[in-house]
């Protein structure tokens, strides 16, 4: 028997995945009964994991309504990238020698196998495998300095921000290039407790962000006619 918790967890984790494929697409309308349906559970876990998908951002709550997709602007990219960059910054800034409570050898050999197995799907152009392994070498990164709450704020945006590039992305027959794919050396950097270099690549990280959402977003506009908003400061 399924406690509903974990059904609940498990109906969160499902949807979240259907988000971040594209196959559940920003500003798509959709109800409890529908999604309960569909699963063949319940209404009372799907409501709750509904709640919990809004909670991340990822939903909106319509009263009387349902749920829908929410759907990011170019706009709210940059502020997702700014913030995300200004914790990571702040991380660095009190602890100038990278000490990690959490940085055990076998939490390094984790990280490792994580990045290359990102690496690898980034360099392939392989979107679906990418994120997977993209959000778990996050979360074990961030899980080294011992603080659930800073691990939390970070992998909700990682989330919000792959929820803004997956469909900008998809169908793209130049996503080895398009794709970040430095995770093995920010795993040997905090490894080697190379600080200097860590934020380094965490500015290549926002960087390469920042150019790729302001590239798609130009690429956007000329083929709809409209004017570029890509160009405005980042």
């Amino acid at each position: 028997m399924i406690r509903r918790s974990t059904l609940r967890e498990q109906l969160a984790d499902a949807l979240r995945e259907e988000i971040l494929a594209g196959r559940l697409a920003p500003g798509r309308e959709f109800t409890v009964r529908q999604i309960a349906e569909q699963y063949g559970v319940s209404a009372t876990p799907v409501r709750e994991a509904l709640l919990d998908l809004a909670a991340q951002g990822l939903l909106h709550a319509e009263q009387h309504r349902g749920f829908r997709i929410r759907e990011y602007t170019l706009t709210d990219f940059r502020h997702m990238v700014q913030a995300r960059s200004l914790v990571n910054e702040g991380v660095l800034l009190y602890n100038p020698a990278l000490r990690l409570p959490r940085g055990d050898p076998a939490a390094f050999t984790s990280i490792r196998r994580r990045a290359a197995a990102a690496h690898q799907a980034a360099a392939a152009g392989d979107l679906d495998v990418l994120i997977g392994y993209d959000l778990r070498f996050w979360r074990e990164v961030t899980a080294l300095i011992g603080n659930p709450y800073i691990g939390e704020f970070l992998d909700r945006l990682r989330i919000q921000c792959w929820a803004y590039a997956v469909p900008r992305l998809r169908g793209r027959p130049d996503l080895p290039r398009l794709l970040w794919a430095r995770h093995p050396e920010l795993a040997e950097a905090l490894g080697e407790r190379d600080a200097g270099a860590a934020a380094a690549l965490l500015r290549d990280f926002r960087d390469h962000a920042l150019t790729l959402a302001a590239e798609i977003d130009r690429e956007a506009a000329e083929a709809a006619g409209r004017p570029d908003t890509g160009a405005a400061g980042a």
